[in-house]
């Protein structure tokens, strides 16, 4: 149902999805959904606060799942499961933020709850009046008398997602002035200091050392045809965790069976994409981490990189994972990230996926794969070598058809001259 701005409606489902949609134009705004979980009107600190740089909440009840794009429409999408809210938490604040534009200039944006299970939409609101404003919040979830509810708000922000963020209760990473010391205010005559008996040798207790909390970063890049390269060392990237993340649409694609008899059967494809990396250390060695096959990889010895599991749910669920221990980036030469069509579609056409880098400190990396003009099952998604120590990541997007009876595995080694010796392998 369409519902005007200050209207509520009843929730009834377990888990939801929050979809923010809009339309894209050239020149215009990005768009980004984000979350935040408050407790009596503020966040309790700053990981209640679920967007591109912290797409996860640690409850598991919100997930910025990422962005979707369908010809002209983008979708960003967030997940909510009821049963995993933490009693504190009474209202979820649905917020989008405009990256290089105001949401004067974004046009038909919407947000719509749809029950995570059936699909049925329980709630939509289209804001149709924004001009200036860099921040908006768009609906909230609230709990009220045992029960939750979506109502929608409409409220802007020409401060963007920080001034936003900062009225709940976020702490932003921005540069601090240093401030000036004080002067001592100045006396007529001091007083003559008195002696002093020297006490005891006593032992000095040692200051507690407190937890450092680090302030939410707000920053992304985002890599196009025009800007296709970012380095990890100049966005603070140089340690920790890189987690690499896909997503996909999952769509109903149809087939028609006897044009003679003129009847159409729908079928449901189960697609499951597969993301994969090659990578070459230091030392000369070359391998895959892929599904297939059981290589996963190991993140605490080489090649220090990690996948996760096997999705075949892509944007229904977590999509796939990987992740990258640049603790030991010195001994990574370089490494290929690329995805395979393993089955439920004969090429990447017609399929949206986005790919998202996240580095544990720095700048999230995102991108969108383009159209796919080719009967492709394998593309190369990103390049990342370490030259004299910083690390590079080349937006590749780069759809390769495999010659018949060459697998996705060989056509992507060819490609990049990997020159590994490869054997057939299942899941």
């Amino acid at each position: 149902m369409t519902m005007l701005k200050g209207t509520n409606v009843p929730v009834p489902a377990q888990a939801v999805r929050v979809e923010l949609g809009w339309r894209a134009a050239p020149g215009g705004p990005d768009v980004d959904a984000s979350a935040l979980l408050l407790s009596s009107g503020k966040v309790r600190d700053d990981a209640d606060f679920v967007f591109y740089n912290q797409p996860a909440h640690a409850s598991g009840a919100v997930r910025h799942e990422g962005k979707v794009t369908d010809q002209d429409r983008v979708t960003d999408t967030l997940t909510v499961d009821f049963s995993r809210i933490e009693p504190a938490v009474d209202r979820i604040v649905v917020a989008a933020s405009a990256d290089g534009g105001n949401f004067g200039r974004v046009t038909g944006l919407y947000v719509r709850v749809v029950d995570a299970r059936s699909g049925a939409e329980t709630a939509r609101f289209e804001s149709a009046d924004a001009t200036v404003e860099t921040a908006f919040i768009l609906g909230e979830l609230y709990l009220r008398q045992g029960a939750w509810k979506f109502r929608a708000v409409g409220q802007g922000y020409s401060t963007g997602l920080e001034g936003l963020a900062t009225d709940f209760g976020i702490s932003v990473d921005e540069p601090q002035q240093a401030q000036r010391p004080r002067s001592p205010r100045p006396t007529s005559s001091p007083p003559a200091p008195r002696p002093v008996t020297p006490p005891a040798a006593q032992a000095v207790p040692q200051p507690v050392p407190q937890p450092v909390t680090q302030p939410v970063r707000l920053t992304k890049i985002t890599l196009t045809k025009e800007a296709p390269s970012v380095s990890l060392s100049k966005q603070g990237g140089t340690s920790g965790a890189l987690h690499v993340n896909l997503n996909w649409e999952v769509r109903k694609q149809f087939k028609s069976w006897g044009a003679k008899l003129g009847r159409a059967i729908a079928m449901h494809a189960d697609l499951d994409l597969d993301l994969c990396a090659l990578y070459e250390l230091t030392d000369g060695s070359k391998g895959v981490v892929q599904s297939l096959g059981n290589s996963f990889g190991s993140l605490s010895g080489p090649p220090y990189i990690h996948l996760d599991g096997d999705d075949r749910t892509g944007a229904l669920s977590t999509g796939e994972n990987l992740t990258v221990n640049l603790d030991h980036k010195d001994r990574l030469r370089r490494l290929l990230i690329f995805v395979t069509v393993y089955e439920g579609a004969r090429s990447f056409a017609d399929l949206h996926a986005t790919v998202t880098l996240r580095p544990q400190h720095g700048a999230a990396i995102d991108f969108s794969l383009d159209e796919c003009t080719v009967p492709s099952t394998v593309c190369a998604l990103a390049l990342i070598t370490n030259t004299g120590g910083d690390l590079t990541v080349q937006r590749e997007a780069r759809y390769l058809v495999p010659q018949r009876g060459v697998s996705p595995q060989r056509t992507i080694d060819a490609a990049y001259g990997w020159g590994m010796n490869w054997t057939p392998g299942r899941k």
